[in-house]
């Protein structure tokens, strides 16, 4: 249990010392950034005068983005997703700046206009897509697994699909799609409970305050395999339904910034006509396994 403990307040440490490291740089920054913003057409104008694009993340997410506690400062926020955010301000030629942030915050920035772009594993939904402009797909889980649920092995026999949770408490991150399945996708429940960040709802499960969580198959595995006192499993044999018309994780960005869409498209034609965002990912679930995550 100690140890447990121990891993939840260590990630919320970091969380808060990112936070503040960046504050200092983003209070100086913000009011020539604003006069900029005023004096550009468009919201990519705007970067390309300023010389930095602001990319917001929730860095809790393997193998997307999450904590390399090796590192030190901006550096500890590494995965596929920051690999694709260094990529598209290499080729706009401007400076990176990561933004850390729970993921109902970077959510909301995002339809506020605060930053320029969400690269935080991002699925579509029909609200997202009414509040930011989404890009188009750059990373597809064909060939592998998508999304399911997190129970405890000795509920193995007990838990094997969305009917067996009547009398269960079922726990998703706010905001993502793993709520929406919850809400579209399961008949019935004891209750719903909501988290700020995926990898609580892990521990949730893990000391009994949830039954099952609603999870991205993929990462729940990572957790697993490197938790294996935990007593955590995957289900095997059920997924959610997920419409194809619709997959893909893509990036948002602020309604209306039509030519900073149709930019970042660009660079998404360019990503996948290469194969490197594969790469990335693949490169990263190896790294996060390292670090125990």
């Amino acid at each position: 249990m100690k140890r447990v403990i121990g891993r939840k307040s260590y990630k919320r440490l970091v969380f808060i010392v990112l936070l503040f490291s960046l504050m200092a740089s983003f209070i100086t920054g913000c009011s020539s950034k604003d006069v900029e913003a005023s004096q550009a057409k468009n919201r990519l104008e705007a970067i390309l005068e300023r010389g930095y694009i602001e990319v917001v993340m929730e860095p809790y997410f393997a193998p997307f983005e999450f904590i390399d506690p090796s590192r030190d400062g901006g550096e500890q926020i590494v995965g596929a997703d920051v690999e694709l955010a260094k990529y598209i301000a290499e080729k706009l030629g401007v400076e990176l700046r990561l933004v850390p942030l729970e993921f109902s915050a970077v959510l909301s920035s995002i339809t506020e206009g605060k930053y320029d772009l969400a690269i935080s594993a991002l699925s579509y939904t029909p609200a997202r897509a009414e509040a930011m402009n989404m890009s188009k797909g750059y990373y597809f889980a064909e060939n592998n697994p998508g999304y399911g649920l997190l129970i405890r092995e000795e509920d193995k026999d007990i838990i094997k699909g969305p009917a067996d949770l009547v009398d269960r408490v079922i726990v998703a991150q706010s905001g993502s799609l793993q709520e929406l399945f919850v809400l579209e996708q399961v008949p019935a429940y004891k209750e719903f409970k909501r988290v700020s960040a995926t990898t609580d709802g892990f521990l949730m499960v893990q000391e009994g305050k949830a039954d099952v969580a609603a999870v991205s198959k993929s990462m729940a595995q990572l957790y697993v395999d490197a938790n294996p006192a935990a007593g955590l499993m995957v289900v095997e044999e059920f997924e959610f339904v997920v419409d194809k018309s619709t997959q893909g994780t893509r990036i948002g960005i602020p309604k209306g910034e039509d030519e900073l869409t149709e930019r970042i498209n660009e660079i998404i034609d360019e990503v996948l006509e290469r194969g490197i965002y594969e790469d990335w990912y693949r490169e990263y679930t190896e790294y996060a396994k390292t670090l125990g995550l």
